[in-house]
């Protein structure tokens, strides 16, 4: 969106100049964070390594009932024009699964992306491309939890070969690849094999996405990572 090449102005470049910036200003709160040019480096602007260390220090401190206080209120002029989220979440719609919670973080440090299965499609991956791109997330988790309901379903889809109403159809779609894999080895808990399988197999479709998310795996300016919510005890384990 933007050129760094000098040059000596001229009628027709002054007119694509001017061409250019109009387009910036059409794309304005979306393209860029307020601040993204500011000398000092953005409170996000860490490893991926320290990103995933500081999430699973916050499910440490949720599951100890430790949780740091909070003003909610502190912060929200600032977070009116900017937003700096350490990580990035694929997380389940399940009611009982609830991010900012379990990692013990506040408002403005999670992207969070949710669906019931926890999978990846297009609309999903454009909003992390975002936050990749413009927000500078540098880690990712796609956060599968026990008891799904939308992996369960999928497994009896596959296994009776049955049709769901309205849209649900679609969504298990989305699900069954990973289903059908975890199926294959006919494991003593088809429902745990599955939600794992299925957390796997977004991991890597979200690794292997271009052309963004690729392009900062391969810089090391990003991971992508797994892990699994246990609804009974809000512990996260990292697969």
């Amino acid at each position: 969106m933007c050129n760094d090449h000098a040059f000596a102005p001229s009628r027709r470049m002054t007119l694509a100049a001017g061409l250019g910036l109009a387009s910036a200003a059409f794309l304005g709160g979306l393209a860029l964070p307020v601040g993204a040019f500011a000398q000092e480096a953005p409170p996000n602007a860490i490893s991926p390594d320290e990103a995933l260390k500081r999430l699973m220090e916050g499910n440490g401190r949720y599951t100890s009932n430790a949780l740091n206080n909070r003003d909610f209120s502190a912060g929200r002029a600032a977070r009116a024009t900017a937003q700096y989220p350490f990580a990035g979440l694929v997380s389940c719609a399940d009611s009982r699964v609830a991010p900012e919670l379990a990692f013990d973080q506040g408002p403005g440090e999670l992207f969070v992306v949710r669906v019931a299965g926890n999978f990846v499609n297009d609309d999903g991956l454009a909003s992390l491309e975002y936050g990749v791109k413009f927000l500078g997330v540098p880690l990712i988790m796609v956060l599968g939890h026990t008891n799904c309901g939308a992996v369960d379903a999928a497994i009896k889809v596959v296994k009776e070969n049955i049709s769901l109403p309205g849209h649900l159809d679609e969504l298990i779609d989305s699900i069954k690849p990973a289903v059908q894999t975890a199926l294959k080895s006919n494991p003593q808990d088809p429902l745990n094999a599955a939600i794992v399988e299925n957390v796997r197999y977004n991991v890597k479709e979200l690794s292997e996405a271009t052309p963004i998310i690729t392009e900062y795996v391969a810089n090391g300016k990003l991971k992508v990572v797994g892990g699994i919510y246990d609804l009974a005890t809000g512990k996260v384990s990292l697969l």
